[in-house]
């Protein structure tokens, strides 16, 4: 068990957990908060892509984006946040364990506007298959429910990647002016 521990969680500092809890209740409170009536799909996940990469730059720390995933998917199944209930865990959870994989594969994302852009499109996409789902589960024409999936989830990469792109101005900053000490060697 200790290797596993070792392994998959690094031994999150209190600081980092604070951070984590921190992303995981602003991205709740952004996405209920601040409820823009655009009627525009997928504007929600500006603000969601913006924490969990920051999430991920600030505690360079693998499953810091899954965990922040968790908590905010736990916060939002728990304040009824959205119409799918037990699947909007799926719905953070899923974004938050993509940003994990890209950050895996590229450790300096966080501080790169392209790289930041790509991992909002890719974390973004996964509101693919949440809205099959919910709307498979709801009983939609199989026509309409890839109508809907394909342009909600499109409307929602382009939003990803705009909120993605000021992970780096932040990072910046936070380092400017030394709140943010970062060891990319985890």
């Amino acid at each position: 068990m200790k290797q596993w521990d070792e392994f998959f969680f690094k031994k999150f500092t209190l600081r980092d957990v604070i951070f984590l809890g921190f992303c995981a209740t602003f991205m709740i409170i952004t996405r209920s908060g601040l409820r823009l009536h655009l009627n525009i799909p997928g504007h929600a996940m500006f603000f969601t892509m913006f924490f969990f990469i920051l999430a991920s730059g600030c505690v360079p720390k693998m499953w810091a984006a899954t965990l922040v995933g968790l908590v905010a998917g736990c916060l939002a199944v728990l304040l009824g946040i959205g119409k799918e209930g037990p699947l909007m865990l799926l719905k953070f959870i899923l974004p938050g364990f993509l940003v994990d994989c890209c950050r895996a594969i590229f450790p300096r994302m966080a501080t790169n506007y392209i790289a930041c852009a790509v991992v909002g499109i890719i974390g973004s996409a996964s509101r693919f298959l949440t809205v099959l789902i919910a709307d498979a589960l709801v009983g939609m024409e199989w026509a309409v429910i890839m109508d809907h999936a394909i342009f909600s989830s499109l409307m929602g990469m382009i939003f990803g990647a705009l909120g993605a792109l000021m992970v780096p101005l932040v990072i910046r900053r936070l380092e400017a002016h030394k709140l943010l000490h970062r060891d990319v060697s985890d």
